[in-house]
């Protein structure tokens, strides 16, 4: 008998028992364009359980950003399609629930600050107005109590003044406190899910650190499981439990942090790693990877990095890599996964 849409929502009230937090699955998404259908996403799959921390990296292009809209349900449809897979909150498919169940879910159980927090945060309204709103919508305050309870957030992500702040307009607001108040409003409403995307983008190195030591602090607070995309390996150095590398659409790594760092299972990563700056090596010229991200609307064959791969052979060109379980815990789609993580 076929599953009911009444039954598919009631079953997402409650989640089902022992799923994880959240887990996505396989998922395809293509943006149809005039030039053509580009693969924006090829099988991607990860999973994420409270009070952990996954951050996922790769270059501008690689599907980070999609990925976290397809979760959210907030990517443009058209131009995008999702032709497959699954994203399950507490293990049940949010691809399949009602839109209103997916909009209860927006929020109160995955929230996401966005890239950039002056074009995220509307001019002309308040701060306090914006993260008041959804108190109101959402949760039924009165106005004084969702006032009340804003000034409390902006006093948790620590902006100076919060009951003075709480009445001013983004444009008011420095960069940092900009994403601060961004923060506050995506905490608004308690999700358990938290998506960082790009959270220190345009920021100083200073505040960049001041910015991932709050999201670890509210994180370990709350109990939160936090995904952090960037594509900066420094900034989640510190923070990260588990890494998740992307390119071209696909999930070509993942690891522990500590394990990626000392010895990557895949020349993108290990790419990735050299072409960070080190103090030992001043003076020298930067590594670099090679070439350019493919066109996502003409994906090489076999492996889609080989073009810009060191260790390229015909294989790779040939066969699209599986992904190998190179040493327990990890995950790489290279065909020589094993003599990387090996050393040889």
């Amino acid at each position: 008998m076929a599953t009911t849409q009444s039954e598919v929502d009631s079953v997402a009230v409650d989640g089902v028992p022992g799923a994880p937090l959240l887990e996505v699955d396989d998922l395809f998404v293509e943006f149809r364009t005039r030039d053509g259908v580009a693969k924006v996403l090829n099988g991607v799959s990860y999973r994420l359980d409270a009070g952990e921390t996954l951050a996922v990296l790769g270059e501008s292009g690689s599907g980070k950003s999609v990925t976290a809209q397809t979760i959210m349900g907030i990517l443009d449809m058209p131009p995008g399609v999702i032709t497959g897979g699954a994203v399950r909150y507490h293990g049940v498919d949010l691809l399949k629930v009602s839109a209103r169940r997916r909009r209860e879910v927006r929020g109160s159980g995955i929230a996401m600050i966005f890239q950039d927090a002056l074009s995220a945060l509307n001019p002309v309204f308040t701060v306090g107005f914006q993260i008041e709103e959804q108190l109101r919508l959402r949760r039924g305050m009165s106005r004084r109590d969702a006032r009340k309870r804003a000034v409390e957030l902006l006093d948790l992500v620590r902006i100076p003044n919060p009951a003075g702040r709480v009445r001013q307009y983004p444009h008011e607001f420095s960069g940092g406190m900009r994403q601060r108040a961004m923060i506050a409003m995506s905490l608004a409403l308690d999700p358990e899910v938290l998506i960082a995307d790009e959270p220190t983008t345009a920021l100083d190195v200073t505040v960049q650190a001041q910015i991932m030591d709050l999201l670890k602090d509210i994180q370990v607070e709350r109990n939160m499981g936090l995904i952090l995309i960037t594509h900066d390996l420094g900034v989640v150095a510190e923070v990260a439990d588990r890494i998740a590398v992307m390119y071209a659409g696909r999930i070509v790594e993942q690891s522990d942090a500590r394990s990626l760092y000392r010895r990557p299972g895949h020349p993108y990563t290990r790419g990735l790693l050299d072409s960070l700056p080190r103090l030992d090596l001043k003076g020298t010229e930067l590594t670099t990877i090679k070439g350019l991200p493919p066109s996502l609307l003409r994906i090489p064959s076999g492996c889609p990095f080989h073009p810009r791969c060191p260790r390229a052979q015909d294989i790779c060109e040939a066969e699209v890599p599986p992904q190998h379980r190179p040493a327990p815990g990890r995950l790489s789609a290279c065909h020589f996964a094993e003599e990387l993580i090996n050393g040889e």
